[in-house]
């Protein structure tokens, strides 16, 4: 059953007391939160973890959220915050683990590869750029966010965002070309 109350009419039910329409908001984005946490910290139960920290963080200060801001961008921010906290707490090794990822359309148009093979090759390549950009790829395409709200969760500049944006794509690029070499040469010998 899907709850077809607003974003705001919720947090005004929660503010007013029903703590428990609280997990609406949590079902709405918890997806979502899940998979900006992923892009930063590379591993399930981490992730995990770091979305499930940020909804608490979120519904502590809900009554300081700006009701004039979009909520999405408010929780995403916190969600962004709470991974790289996490993320220079740990300070380990990065594991190559990634699910569901976009189809950025990078190798439809050079290459005749079926979806699922565009995924996989895009998922290695996406997992080699730095958690910051494997994000602002994953809110510029997966979640087609405007530059405007990724800024807002990012807290970066606007040239900086474009900047690291058209940078990630051109390592995306470049990763997918030495994955498909490497991979023809394998199928080659």
């Amino acid at each position: 059953m899907t709850d077809n109350r607003s974003d705001l009419e919720i947090i005004h039910q929660v503010l007013d007391g029903d703590k428990s329409s609280y997990g609406s908001l949590v079902d709405k984005y918890k997806d979502f939160a899940f998979t900006i946490a992923f892009r930063i910290m590379n591993n399930t139960p981490d992730a995990e973890e770091v979305a499930q920290d940020a909804f608490i963080k979120a519904f502590r200060s809900l009554a300081k959220f700006n009701q004039e801001a979009k909520f999405t961008t408010w929780l995403y921010r916190i969600v962004f915050n709470t991974a790289i906290s996490y993320k220079r707490k740990q300070k380990r090794e990065i594991i190559d683990a990634v699910e569901e990822l976009p189809d950025l359309g990078v190798a439809r148009d050079n290459l005749n590869l079926e979806s699922d093979d565009q995924k996989k090759y895009i998922a290695l390549a996406i997992a080699k750029l730095l958690p910051l950009d494997a994000t602002v790829i994953t809110l510029y395409y997966l979640k087609e966010l405007s530059l405007d709200e990724i800024a807002q969760i990012t807290d970066l500049t606007m040239s900086t965002l474009k900047v690291r944006l058209f940078r990630a794509r051109k390592r995306i690029a470049k990763e997918l070309e030495s994955i498909l070499k490497s991979e023809a040469i394998t199928l080659l010998s």
